[in-house]
């Protein structure tokens, strides 16, 4: 499938912080990713498990053989069309919400970034350490530059979780959820097909309901960049 007329994706997600593009992967490929998927020793410590929510972090260095499948043609274009010739991914996760999950996520912005120490820098923080994995809020130009790519192995509507989001709110800088105004804002749910993905500014207002068709809703979220931190920080998932 040819990928046509991707500068109106770049220039709806400059404005509303978000887009959606289906087909990006076809059947098969999206088949041969859950097949790696369902392969993998679920047992490692970045991996976390519970009844509502399956999740790996650092999902690229757990999970180095799915790399090749991920990162297509159509992938490479998004990334080199939509983001920018210099951008390479800064974090990866995989998120498994499985058919019961009454697991659910409140309005709020990525304001973190994950890195490879702790320093006290100027205008970066707070900071926060799980599992000897650093994550720090930087200022606000670093999560400006942020796209996060989110691949959809599933169908995924408002009934199995998908992601509800606020319009234009990626451009308003750190907006607190409890600040949102529902009279100015609006809320629009992001169905997306298995095999598309939806691009997202992490500065954009989202949050995710509980599921309830009993539907597998399985993500994989990369976020890239293509800015260097300062002095000896680095970004602690880096793959060009």
């Amino acid at each position: 499938m040819s990928l046509k007329n991707l500068e109106l994706y770049k220039s709806h997600i400059l404005e509303y912080g978000f887009s959606i593009i289906n087909a990006v992967f076809s059947n098969e490929e999206t088949e041969e990713i859950i097949r790696v998927l369902d392969s993998i020793d679920t047992s490692r410590e970045n991996f976390r498990k519970s009844e509502d929510l399956f999740a790996i972090r650092q999902f690229l260095k757990e999970v180095p053989e799915i790399k090749d499948l991920i990162f297509n043609e159509n992938i490479k274009r998004i990334v080199r069309e939509i983001f920018g010739e210099k951008y390479f991914v800064v974090k990866s996760i995989y998120f498994d919400k499985p058919e019961t999950s009454n697991w659910y996520v409140a309005y709020h912005q990525d304001l973190t970034i994950s890195v490879d120490k702790k320093l006290e820098l100027p205008d970066f923080g707070p900071w926060t350490t799980k599992q000897n994995q650093f994550a720090v809020q930087p200022p606000l130009p670093v999560l400006e530059n942020i796209y996060t790519i989110r691949i959809h192995l599933d169908d995924t509507d408002g009934h199995n979780g998908a992601l509800k989001v606020i319009p234009k709110s990626h451009a308003k800088g750190i907006y607190r959820p409890e600040n949102i105004d529902w009279n100015v804002e609006t809320e629009i749910i992001c169905e997306v097909e298995k095999g598309g993905v939806m691009i997202m500014k992490p500065l954009s207002l989202h949050g995710s309901n509980r599921t309830t068709n009993a539907k597998k809703r399985r993500v994989i979220h990369i976020e890239f960049s293509d800015k260097e931190l300062p002095e000896v920080l680095r970004w602690s998932e880096r793959i060009n």
